[in-house]
C-alpha cells in the first residue's frame, strides 16, 4: 500500500491554519489519481498560545485523515517536523508551512516525481514559477542555493524551500536534523553529500498569512553556519581547500610583484611594501595549512563514515593519484629550493659582500619556503597513515577470505 503523509508544523497560526488544512485535504483525490492509495495530514501544534490546536482539533473531528499532534512546549520548526515524520504512516512524506505561502495543489506533481525514482523532491520557489517572495529573501535564497551548488557540485535553485516530498526510507541517511528553521538547508546539504537522488519542481510562492517568524539576519547567519558545518562533516577539503588555494594564489601574486620590484633594482619597498610582504607570508603559509588540513580531514571523515575517500578540491584532475599523495615530493622540492635560496643568499653576502638590505628578502623567502616544505611533508605523512587505517578493515577481510 502506497500512502502520502503530509506534515504541517504550526505555531500560533490561528489566522490561516483552517485554510491550509482544507487546501491540503482538497488535493486528496488528485493524489490518489496518480496512483497512491491513501493520504493523511498531520498538523503538529508546536506549543501554540493561541487557538491553533483548538481549530485543528475541531476540523479533525469531522475530517477523516486529519490528525493533531501537540507539543506542550515550543520545540522549534525542525522539532515539530521531526515529530510529524516519526508519527507519519506513509511511504512518502511531504511537508509545507502553515502560513499559506506554499501551494499544496502541487503535491501531486511532487509525488509523481518521487514515484518515478527520485528520493527527495523539492518545491522550488526560485525555478521560474510565479513568486511573490520579498526581494531580500529572494537574494538570500539565491545566495544559499549558489553556495550549496558550489560546495556540493550539484545544481540547486532553492536550498531552503519549506515544501518537499521524500521517501521515508531516506530519513536515516538525512538524520540528525536540527530543531530550528535551518532544518531545510541542512536537509538539502545532507542529501547532496549522502548521494540521495534529488529533483526540483517549480512552484509559485505567495505572501504569508499573519506575521513572518523569519529574522533575515539572525536566521540567515544560522542557515550559513549550519550549511558550512554540515559540509565540513562530509567534505572538509571542499571548504578548506578553496580557502587555502585562494590564500596561496594571493600570496604568490604579492611575491611575484615584490620579486619583480627587486629585480628592477628597487630595494626600498616602503611601509606598504613591508605590509604586503608580511601579509603574503601569513596568507601563504596559512593557505598551505588550510589546504593540507582539508585534505587530511577528508581521510578522518572517511574513517568515521566508513566510505571511500572523497576527493576534495582538485581530486584526480591533474594526477592519476589523488593530489594529496604528491604532498611528499612537493615538500621535498620546495625545501630544496628554500635550501638553495638560503645558501646562495649567504654566499652573496660572504663572498660578494652584498649588504643585508639586498639579501633580507631572499633569506626571508628561504625561511618561508622551508616552513611550507615541512608542512607539505608532515601532512603527506599524516595522510599516508590515515589512508592505511582507512584500508585496514578492507585488507583484513581480504586476507581472511584468502585464509578460508
Amino acid at each position: 500500500m502506497s500512502k502520502l503523509s503530509v506534515v504541517i508544523p504550526a505555531y500560533n497560526e490561528e489566522q490561516g491554519i483552517a485554510d491550509i488544512v482544507q487546501r491540503v485535504m482538497a488535493v486528496r483525490e488528485a493524489v490518489l489519481g496518480i496512483g497512491l492509495d491513501d493520504m493523511e495530514l498531520l498538523v503538529v501544534d508546536d506549543g501554540s498560545r493561541d487557538r491553533t490546536a483548538e481549530i485543528v482539533r475541531d476540523i479533525a473531528k469531522n475530517t477523516p485523515g486529519v490528525r493533531l499532534i501537540s507539543h506542550k512546549i515550543n520545540r522549534g520548526y525542525g522539532g515539530a517536523l521531526k515529530t510529524g515524520f516519526s508519527e507519519a504512516r506513509g511511504e512518502l512524506i511531504g511537508f509545507l508551512d502553515a502560513d499559506g505561502t506554499y501551494p499544496p495543489e502541487f503535491f501531486p506533481q511532487l509525488c509523481k516525481e518521487a514515484m518515478n525514482g527520485v528520493d527527495l523532491v523539492i518545491g522550488s520557489r526560485m525555478a521560474g514559477a510565479d513568486s511573490k517572495m520579498p526581494v531580500t529573501r529572494r537574494v538570500g535564497n539565491l545566495f544559499f542555493a549558489s553556495l550549496l551548488s558550489i560546495m556540493g557540485w550539484e545544481r540547486v535553485t532553492d536550498s531552503a524551500s519549506g515544501m518537499r516530498v521524500f521517501k521515508r526510507n531516506i530519513l536515516e541517511q538525512m538524520y540528525p536534523l536540527p530543531d530550528g528553521l535551518n532544518l531545510t538547508p541542512v536537509m538539502s546539504t545532507r542529501a547532496i553529500h549522502e548521494g540521495i537522488k534529488m529533483s526540483e519542481v517549480p512552484i509559485p510562492y505567495s505572501e504569508r498569512v499573519g506575521r513572518s517568524k523569519l529574522n533575515i539576519i539572525k536566521d540567515g547567519m544560522l542557515f550559513l553556519n549550519s550549511m558550512l558545518w554540515t559540509v565540513l562533516t562530509y567534505n572538509p577539503a571542499r571548504i578548506f581547500g578553496f580557502v587555502g588555494l585562494a590564500g596561496m594564489i594571493i600570496a604568490l601574486m604579492i611575491a611575484v610583484g615584490l620579486i619583480a620590484s627587486r629585480l628592477r633594482g628597487i630595494t626600498d619597498i616602503g611601509p606598504w611594501g613591508v605590509a604586503a610582504l608580511f601579509s603574503a607570508l601569513v596568507i601563504g603559509v596559512g593557505g598551505v595549512s588550510f589546504f593540507s588540513f582539508g585534505a587530511a580531514s577528508n581521510y578522518l571523515v572517511s574513517l568515521f563514515y566508513r566510505y571511500p575517500i572523497r576527493q576534495g578540491l582538485l581530486g584526480k584532475s591533474f594526477f592519476k593519484t589523488p593530489l594529496e599523495f604528491h604532498f611528499g615530493w612537493f615538500g621535498i622540492i620546495i625545501s630544496l629550493i628554500a635550501f638553495g635560496l638560503g645558501v646562495i643568499s649567504v654566499l652573496l653576502g660572504v663572498v660578494n659582500g652584498w649588504e643585508i638590505s639586498r639579501l633580507w628578502l631572499y633569506m626571508l623567502g628561504s625561511a618561508t619556503l622551508t616552513l611550507v616544505g615541512m608542512q607539505f611533508i608532515t601532512f603527506w605523512a599524516l595522510i599516508r597513515i590515515l589512508a592505511q587505517l582507512s584500508q585496514r578493515e578492507l585488507l583484513t577481510n581480504k586476507d581472511l577470505r584468502n585464509l578460508n
